[in-house]
């Protein structure tokens, strides 16, 4: 159980608000590489934390992540011509660089321009693994490039894509990060099945009620749900919570390539969120073009419009809920492993009022969650770096397999987290 303040405090991202500031202090994703591709091309509209912004690419290819409203009558920069270096407003003929300086004024006579006094917010921003990073918080604060593994493979190798999930950011998290839920929801009731989901046949699914286990470090935490197995080994699958919105999961692709696949909750507003979906191949060989379309996930073109990235089906027609295949082929009913926790997070409402849950052990990971988020807050309160900030992250990788009881499984998961990088486990 959470307190409504505390719940409150985390849920809560807008500009000024306690969780707003930590979270200004790391990269977050702006939009994917794609959506800015062409120099001079059209500017797109990007919400963060609240904050109305656009971006944009320059004639020399360099990216402008500006506040969308013209500083001179406040019409929308979204209209604006992006041309020769800058965007302008074609309202009054004002040009913006990708720094947010006003760089001409076309309705004030030469003599008469005062360009030089007038700029718009603008934030940093950098490319990597297909997204546009920005920083949002103060300069002399700024991390260290966001420099995931995942996005230090060539481009054949990964494949990222998003989507617009209408709830608080924090309750989307929480669904990513809950181990527990995964071979119950998104279970197939059987192997036959071409829908994607977990087969019966899958030790992750014949396990028993996980324990969990999670090992707190200075970006987040490890966590391993460690499942019995009915003839006397044990399920292990390991993740990775990297504050403060991220999470690294253990995945096989389409075509059954190892590869590790993750998610990015960033926050538009404190009732909607952009979950950023990636994956790659943890080996040298290419995604197929089979992966990329994410057919078992529900993240792909089949399941969500790539230009306004909202899901075909959603609230309105709940989600595609087919009840002749819940009783025939899957636990939900609802095709897509990722389209199964959008329609159960966003189920809860835009804010959950967590003050009346009734959490247990399985829910572990979400408690400390929870708790490493309050600890953001505070860290940057008290004038320091939060958790996560650092380079830490940058190798971790996830895993899944299944071990005699008494193997050493830790080290064969996560020989990277050792006992040294372990601060506490719970």
């Amino acid at each position: 159980m959470l307190s409504k303040e505390d719940n409150e405090l985390i849920s809560r991202t807008g500009p000024g608000t306690p969780m707003g500031n930590a979270m200004r202090r790391y990269w977050v994703p702006a939009c994917l590489s794609s959506e800015i591709g062409e120099a001079d091309g059209a500017p797109v509209r990007v919400k963060l934390m609240g904050e109305e912004l656009v971006a944009f690419r320059d004639t020399e290819g360099r990216i402008g992540l500006v506040e969308e409203y013209c500083p001179h009558r406040r019409v929308s920069l979204y209209f604006g011509r992006n041309e020769e270096c800058g965007l302008r407003c074609v309202y009054h003929g004002w040009k913006f660089d990708v720094t947010g300086a006003c760089v001409d004024q076309l309705n004030e006579p030469e003599e008469h321009q005062f360009k030089h006094k007038v700029k718009l917010v603008a934030y940093p921003t950098c490319e990597l693994g297909g997204i546009v990073w920005a920083y949002l918080g103060p300069a002399e604060k700024m991390p260290p490039l966001p420099k995931f593994a995942w996005t230090q493979v060539a481009e054949a190798r990964r494949h990222v894509t998003k989507v617009v999930e209408e709830c608080n950011y924090l309750q989307a998290l929480e669904g990513g990060i809950d181990t527990s839920h995964a071979p119950i929801l998104h279970r197939l009731l059987t192997d036959k099945s071409t829908r994607g989901g977990l087969k019966p046949s899958s030790p992750f699914v014949r396990g028993k009620a996980p324990n969990l286990r999670v090992d707190i470090t200075d970006y987040g935490y490890l966590y391993a749900g460690v499942r019995p197995l009915a003839e006397g080994d044990i399920h292990v699958r390991t993740y990775h919570f990297i504050m403060p919105f991220h999470q690294i999961r253990p995945s096989r692709s389409e075509s059954g390539l190892r590869t590790d696949a993750g998610h990015i909750w960033v926050p538009i507003d404190d009732h909607n969120c952009m979950v950023y979906n990636w994956i790659y191949s943890i080996t040298d060989q290419p995604l197929t073009a089979e992966d990329r379309l994410e057919r078992g996930l529900g993240n792909g073109p089949l399941h969500v419009d790539q230009t306004t990235f909202r899901s075909f089906q959603n609230r309105t027609n709940n989600y595609g809920l087919d009840r002749k295949v819940q009783k025939t082929e899957s636990y939900t009913g609802i095709d897509g492993i990722n389209q199964q926790d959008r329609a159960l997070q966003e189920s809860m409402g835009r804010v959950v009022d967590r003050s009346r849950e009734h959490l247990g052990p399985a829910d572990k990971a979400i408690i400390q969650a929870r708790k490493l988020l309050r600890e953001a807050v505070k860290a940057v309160e008290a004038g320091q770096q939060p958790a996560g900030t650092g380079i830490s992250y940058y190798t971790v990788k996830a895993g899944e397999d299944v071990f005699a009881r008494d193997a050493d499984w830790h080290q064969a998961l996560a020989p990277d987290i050792t006992k040294d990088r372990i601060l506490q486990t719970v």
